[in-house]
């Protein structure tokens, strides 16, 4: 239990601090946000806490397994319900030129906020899908090809339902948070044990 107490107090101490920036998105995502970035914090400060340590956690299949179930059902809330019904039914939510919406969220033009969230969330909240698919040791074509397939569902589904907009640029964004899961797909394996 003393292996978890630092890292829970570390992880809510930067939730904390966090709050400033959480007002703002309020009007932008969904409240779901808060409990996610706090499990993503989490999530990175023990591990990195038990790397440096050079000590392992094991955890049963069923328990990731759960886990990641409910992460994943988290991040759909968060890609498909939005606060004040935000309508992006409009045909200018489409965007099929590459790098286009990175530009303008690198450029300085975009609400600084807005921009970093845009950005570091469409890759952030995908690693954890990354370290999963790779760790099943698929295959290269299937690591390329499953984020590609699944992340393009989500895209037109948002647009379909109008939960949001069809951009090739979070397609970009989140198959490299994919891609950056299976890099780091090693060092989860240092740290972690799956017991069946």
């Amino acid at each position: 239990m003393k292996k978890h107490t630092i890292p829970i107090i570390f992880s809510a101490l930067i939730l904390v601090l966090m709050i400033p920036i959480y007002q703002p998105l309020a009007t932008y995502l969904h409240p779901l946000v808060i409990p996610v970035v706090f499990f993503c914090v989490y999530v990175v400060v023990f591990y990195t806490a038990l790397f440096f340590r050079k000590e392992t956690v094991t955890i049963s299949g069923k328990t990731l397994s759960t886990g990641l179930g409910i992460y994943s059902l988290s991040l759909l809330v968060l890609l498909f319900f939005r606060p004040n019904e935000q309508d992006y039914g409009a045909a200018h939510n489409v965007n099929l030129v590459p790098f286009s919406t990175i530009s303008l969220f690198l450029s300085g033009d975009a609400d600084p906020l807005v921009a970093f969230y845009n950005l570091a969330a469409n890759i952030v909240l995908f690693v954890p899908f990354g370290v999963a698919l790779k760790w099943k040791k698929r295959n290269w074509i299937t690591l390329l090809i499953a984020p590609i397939i699944a992340i393009s569902l989500i895209e037109l589904t948002q647009h379909l339902t109008n939960r949001g907009s069809l951009d090739i640029d979070d397609l970009l964004l989140n198959t490299l948070g994919f891609f950056l899961g299976y890099l780091l797909t090693p060092v989860f394996r240092r740290i972690i044990k799956i017991k069946p």
